[in-house]
């Protein structure tokens, strides 16, 4: 029973992992050079992204910093950063979808799941 139990928890974790895998491959090729592979950052630097308040607060911010950057203060988990992002505005909106809901589900974050179309209403409303 118990080695059944366990199969299966580990079956819906691969399974969960296997849903935002497109996200996890977008994150590693424009991401992770700076987020860090494990969404840390890089201290004082660049903020995590994993147990990070400021995504947790807004998930669909992260659409608009994802396609035009930032620039300014950013106030992750009590510590200030002031590094410009630079914007990624070549990802298509279901690709910055994917990336934020791996984000959401990565490193133990457990931030909900955006919808397509919400994020995609985001971009509409914040393009610059």
């Amino acid at each position: 029973m118990a080695g059944l139990l366990l199969s299966g928890l580990l079956v819906s974790n691969c399974e969960s992992r296997k849903r935002f895998w497109q996200g996890e491959i977008l994150y590693n090729n424009f991401c992770a050079n700076c987020h860090m592979d494990d969404g840390s950052g890089l201290r004082g630097l660049i903020p995590p992204l994993a147990n990070a308040d400021y995504v947790q607060a807004d998930p669909l911010r992260m659409a608009c910093i994802i396609r035009y950057g930032m620039r300014g203060e950013v106030v992750v988990n009590d510590t200030t950063y002031n590094q410009e992002m630079a914007g990624i505005p070549k990802l298509s909106d279901f690709e910055i979808a994917n990336v934020i809901n791996y984000i959401n589900q990565a490193w133990g974050n457990d931030y909900g799941y955006v919808r397509f179309e919400d994020v995609k209403k985001n971009l509409e409303n914040c393009a610059q």
